[in-house]
Protein backbone atom coordinates (compact mmCIF):
# COMPACT_ATOMS: atom_id res chain seq x y z
CA UNK A 1 0.00 0.00 0.00
CA UNK A 2 0.98 3.45 -0.77
CA UNK A 3 0.10 6.71 -0.43
CA UNK A 4 -0.16 8.04 -3.57
CA UNK A 5 1.62 12.47 -2.48
CA UNK A 6 4.34 11.25 -0.28
CA UNK A 7 7.06 8.15 -0.57
CA UNK A 8 7.62 4.97 0.94
CA UNK A 9 4.86 1.98 1.71
CA UNK A 10 2.35 2.34 4.11
CA UNK A 11 1.87 -1.69 4.12
CA UNK A 12 3.06 -4.75 2.93
CA UNK A 13 2.43 -8.53 3.04
CA UNK A 14 4.41 -11.48 2.00
CA UNK A 15 2.54 -13.99 0.91
CA UNK A 16 0.50 -16.18 -2.06
CA UNK A 17 -2.40 -14.33 -4.37
CA UNK A 18 -5.20 -15.27 -2.29
CA UNK A 19 -7.29 -13.87 0.42
CA UNK A 20 -5.91 -15.23 3.12
CA UNK A 21 -2.65 -13.15 2.29
CA UNK A 22 -4.88 -9.77 1.52
CA UNK A 23 -6.69 -10.27 4.96
CA UNK A 24 -4.21 -8.76 7.18
CA UNK A 25 -3.41 -5.88 5.03
CA UNK A 26 -7.01 -5.44 4.52
CA UNK A 27 -7.37 -5.37 8.24
CA UNK A 28 -5.13 -2.12 8.08
CA UNK A 29 -6.26 -0.71 5.49
CA UNK A 30 -9.92 -1.34 6.12
CA UNK A 31 -9.84 1.20 9.21
CA UNK A 32 -8.68 4.24 7.36
CA UNK A 33 -11.78 4.62 5.97
CA UNK A 34 -11.05 5.86 2.57
CA UNK A 35 -13.32 7.03 -0.33
CA UNK A 36 -12.63 4.77 -3.26
CA UNK A 37 -9.25 2.01 -3.89
CA UNK A 38 -7.35 2.34 -6.83
CA UNK A 39 -6.16 -1.13 -7.37
CA UNK A 40 -4.99 -3.62 -10.62
CA UNK A 41 -8.38 -5.47 -10.35
CA UNK A 42 -7.23 -8.96 -8.40
CA UNK A 43 -10.22 -11.30 -8.16
CA UNK A 44 -9.60 -11.14 -3.99
CA UNK A 45 -10.43 -7.17 -3.67
CA UNK A 46 -14.71 -7.23 -4.21
CA UNK A 47 -14.39 -9.95 -1.63
CA UNK A 48 -13.43 -7.16 0.69
CA UNK A 49 -13.84 -3.71 -0.31
CA UNK A 50 -17.22 -2.17 -0.58
CA UNK A 51 -19.18 -2.32 -3.82
CA UNK A 52 -17.99 0.92 -6.13
CA UNK A 53 -14.97 1.88 -4.03
CA UNK A 54 -12.63 -0.17 -6.33
CA UNK A 55 -10.91 1.97 -9.39
CA UNK A 56 -9.57 -0.32 -11.71
CA UNK A 57 -6.63 1.90 -13.53
CA UNK A 58 -3.01 1.33 -14.39
CA UNK A 59 -2.74 5.29 -14.49
CA UNK A 60 -2.96 5.83 -10.93
CA UNK A 61 -1.07 2.66 -9.82
CA UNK A 62 2.02 4.44 -11.47
CA UNK A 63 3.41 5.07 -7.17
CA UNK A 64 2.44 1.57 -6.57
CA UNK A 65 4.91 0.42 -9.32
CA UNK A 66 7.63 2.55 -8.60
CA UNK A 67 7.98 1.55 -5.21
CA UNK A 68 7.94 -1.96 -6.38
CA UNK A 69 10.48 -1.21 -8.49
CA UNK A 70 12.85 0.64 -5.87
CA UNK A 71 12.48 -2.40 -3.85
CA UNK A 72 13.74 -4.86 -6.30
CA UNK A 73 16.34 -2.47 -7.31
CA UNK A 74 17.77 -2.30 -3.32
CA UNK A 75 16.67 -5.72 -2.91
CA UNK A 76 18.08 -8.89 -5.36
CA UNK A 77 16.19 -11.46 -3.51
CA UNK A 78 13.30 -9.34 -5.09
CA UNK A 79 13.51 -9.63 -8.46
CA UNK A 80 11.64 -12.27 -10.98
CA UNK A 81 15.08 -14.53 -12.16
CA UNK A 82 18.05 -14.31 -10.00
CA UNK A 83 19.94 -16.70 -8.00
CA UNK A 84 19.73 -14.80 -5.02
CA UNK A 85 16.84 -15.90 -3.26
CA UNK A 86 15.64 -16.33 0.82
CA UNK A 87 15.58 -19.63 1.88
CA UNK A 88 13.72 -18.28 4.74
CA UNK A 89 10.90 -16.36 4.79
CA UNK A 90 11.98 -14.87 7.76
CA UNK A 91 15.40 -13.26 6.73
CA UNK A 92 12.90 -11.92 3.48
CA UNK A 93 10.84 -10.34 6.04
CA UNK A 94 13.45 -8.71 7.77
CA UNK A 95 15.40 -7.53 5.00
CA UNK A 96 12.21 -5.65 3.62
CA UNK A 97 11.81 -4.33 7.12
CA UNK A 98 15.62 -2.82 7.47
CA UNK A 99 15.63 -1.63 3.75
CA UNK A 100 11.57 -0.15 3.99
CA UNK A 101 13.05 1.81 6.98
CA UNK A 102 16.11 2.90 5.41
CA UNK A 103 14.18 4.45 2.87
CA UNK A 104 11.94 6.73 4.59
CA UNK A 105 14.35 7.51 7.16
CA UNK A 106 17.80 7.47 5.78
CA UNK A 107 19.19 5.86 8.97
CA UNK A 108 19.88 2.05 9.65
CA UNK A 109 18.80 0.99 13.17
CA UNK A 110 21.64 -0.82 15.22
CA UNK A 111 20.26 -2.81 18.20
CA UNK A 112 22.29 -1.74 21.32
Amino acid sequence: MVDHFRAGSLGWVLGDHSAKTFEPLWAIVGAWQCYFYVTDGWSVYPGFMPAGDQIVSKTYRTRVESENTRLRHYLARLHRKTLCYSKSEEMLRHSIRLLLHYLRFWDVPIPV
